[in-house]
């Protein structure tokens, strides 16, 4: 043991501490150099990111908007076949009238008479 430790008194201390310090150095550069591939990876993946969140904003956008459309087109369409229905009540109203007194002078004015004469037939009796 003596021999190792006559050879690490001989070689001077400021040698000892450069290749400590060469050490620490080539470690660090390992560090650096992965972080910097680390930090390469993780930029990439945040503007994928970026991209799908655009790409996304404007498909929401598109849907909004669609949907929508498709909201004010229903509510157009409710109401044109509301006033339809209200044309053809207004339209069928005198009709309906006359047929009722029809079927009363039929039955001899008898709503009763009329209303069983109108379900027999439709019955079939």
């Amino acid at each position: 043991m003596s021999g190792a430790l006559a050879v690490f008194r001989a070689i001077p201390l400021w040698l000892v501490l450069a290749l400590g310090a060469a050490g620490v150095i080539w470690w660090q550069h390992g560090q650096i150099s992965k972080a910097r591939a680390d930090a390469a990876q993780l930029a990439q993946q945040a503007g994928q990111c970026k991209l799908a969140r655009d790409n996304l904003e404007a498909l929401a956008g598109e849907q909004g908007k669609a949907l929508g459309d498709l909201q004010l087109a229903a509510r157009q369409r409710q109401s044109s076949a509301e006033k339809a229905v209200d044309e053809a009540k207004a339209s069928a109203y005198a009709d309906y009238q006359a047929a009722n007194r029809l079927q009363q002078e039929r039955t001899g004015g008898d709503q009763c008479a009329a209303a069983t004469s109108i379900i027999d037939k439709e019955l079939g009796l």
